[in-house]
């Protein structure tokens, strides 16, 4: 199981406890969620990539037209 640490801020007391329902499952869909933003991430730059071939120039070109 995955271990969290709590620490009070005011103590400095550390509790390592195994995660519950409710933060494992938090966990899951931020899970998901990371994997869905790098997938969008690699077809917005594969998207860019295509579009500087068919134009024939490099990302530095592009970045002096756009200002």
């Amino acid at each position: 199981m995955t271990k969290v640490t709590d620490i009070n801020g005011i103590t400095g007391e550390q509790v390592v406890r195994d995660m519950n329902a409710d933060e494992l499952a938090q966990l899951e869909l931020d899970k998901v969620a990371a994997k869905e933003v790098a997938k969008a991430q690699a077809d917005k730059a594969t998207a860019r990539q295509a579009l500087l071939d068919r134009l024939g120039i490099t990302a530095d070109e592009a970045a002096l037209l756009l200002g």
